[in-house]
């Protein structure tokens, strides 16, 4: 755990096409991507949901995952992540800062080397 938030950045190309996650090269028009765009403070749409039953060890179950999309300035991006309690298509989201996304103590992984915070997506009440 870090304690401050990560970054939940979108990247963007020289073309000006965003994309999450990221890539080396830009997956609409092939140009390295370049720069980042951050989508914490921004708000976003969501555009379907499912509910996971049999999630990663570590990982809540059952898991509620969201694809959301952002806009930015006259382009949008989509991502996908948690979302901190059920959503509805249509509803208005936000990035919530999770300092612990799944339980340290259940990963195979040894848990100095893991990050576990980020981003889960909260409809705005």
């Amino acid at each position: 755990m870090t304690g401050q938030p990560t970054a939940f950045e979108a990247h963007e190309c020289e073309n000006g096409h965003l994309t999450y996650p990221a890539h080396t090269r830009c997956p609409e028009c092939g140009e390295p991507q370049t720069g980042t765009v951050d989508l914490s403070d921004r708000e976003g749409e969501v555009l379907t949901w499912t509910t996971v039953s049999a999630s990663p060890t570590g990982v809540r179950e059952p898991n509620t995952l969201a694809v959301v999309e952002f806009a930015v300035d006259d382009r949008t991006v989509r991502a996908i992540g948690s979302t901190t309690q059920d959503v509805d298509v249509g509803d208005t989201v936000r990035p919530v800062y999770v300092e612990q996304l799944r339980d340290p103590d259940a990963s195979f992984r040894a848990t100095d080397r893991q990050s576990w915070d980020g981003y889960r997506f909260g409809p705005i009440e």
